[in-house]
């Protein structure tokens, strides 16, 4: 499996005979994987490659980066689609001279040397300046051109289309086990671990700080149980995610991972937390006593049930 950045050295040609499944595929959920199988199935009877066509960034962060939540970081994204089952992966670089191309102009420059045999898209797909670009225009284009475009409906769970703005939004209220049932996988996120204020290790439950941007926080405020990823490493953990009322005035971190059964310095090392359930929200408490008597409580849980 190959990613491919499509610049000037990338030989377009690549995509003559293949199948492709075009998208921004964040977070990589099971809509998205049903999207990637069609155009793996179809490669497969034509004897062509099977390819995920994106773009190197999430169009929202030029178009909408007041708004902007992403479930995934790009290269993460871009990483599960290789491990997805394509034979490549090709990401277009989303620059102002492509997305203010027309429709026409658009497929013009993504497919200059050659066109896939079929297109595997979303029935709401839209592409091309002030998105003009639909389903019809493609099926235009394709029949043009030699391809076959295929519009899948999106694929539904409990009578509802799984998107990623669906997901968000579960995430948003805490729901783990609901939102990692629609991806196909629990809810992970990336992030480097920042020299925190020690206060966590001096109340006897050590904790790796994160510092997450604001596009990456898509997680409702409260305490979780997860797994954390170090080196490699698969560790139980403990997150609170959101800045605790009892620290809100010191605090330098929005989310704190206390990691069961690991000892080491994680300062400046990238971890992978994936969260499974919800434990509790954010609580003020009284006394230091309650607070060591109530996180102790939830690292018991993580540990127990796990």
């Amino acid at each position: 499996m190959a990613l491919y950045v499509a610049d000037e050295s990338f030989d377009r040609g690549l995509f003559a005979g293949s199948s492709c499944a075009f998208g921004v595929f964040d977070g990589l959920h099971e809509g998205h994987r049903f999207l990637l199988d069609r155009a793996i199935e179809s490669a497969r009877e034509t004897g062509g490659r099977s390819i995920a066509v994106t773009f190197d960034i999430d169009p929202d962060e030029v178009f909408h980066p007041d708004r902007l939540k992403k479930l995934q970081r790009n290269a993460d994204r871009l990483q599960a689609l290789e491990c997805s089952g394509v034979h490549d992966v090709v990401a277009l670089p989303f620059t102002e001279e492509l997305y203010t191309k027309s429709p026409e102009e658009f497929l013009a420059t993504a497919f200059p040397a050659g066109v896939p045999t079929h297109l595997h898209v979303g029935e709401d797909f839209r592409f091309g300046a002030r998105a003009a670009g639909t389903v019809e225009t493609l099926r235009e284009w394709g029949v043009e051109a030699g391809c076959e475009v295929h519009a899948h409906q999106l694929v539904s769970a409990d009578g509802k289309p799984i998107t990623a703005t669906r997901i968000r939004l579960l995430l948003l209220d805490g729901k783990v086990k609901e939102a990692g049932r629609l991806l196909g996988h629990p809810y992970a996120l990336r992030e480097t671990v920042q020299r925190g204020r020690g206060e966590g290790t001096d109340l006897g439950f050590a904790t790796a700080n994160l510092q997450v941007k604001p596009h990456d926080r898509v997680l409702g405020e409260g305490v979780y149980a997860a797994y954390a990823t170090v080196d490699g490493t698969r560790y139980k953990a403990a997150v609170s995610v959101g800045v605790s009322p009892t620290f809100e005035a010191t605090s330098t971190a929005n989310m704190e991972a206390h990691i069961l059964d690991f000892a080491g310095d994680l300062h400046g090392s990238d971890i992978v937390l994936e969260f499974v359930e919800y434990l509790r929200p954010m609580i003020k408490f009284d006394s230091t006593e309650e607070l060591v008597a109530t996180v102790m409580g939830n690292i018991q849980w993580v540990r127990d049930n796990l």
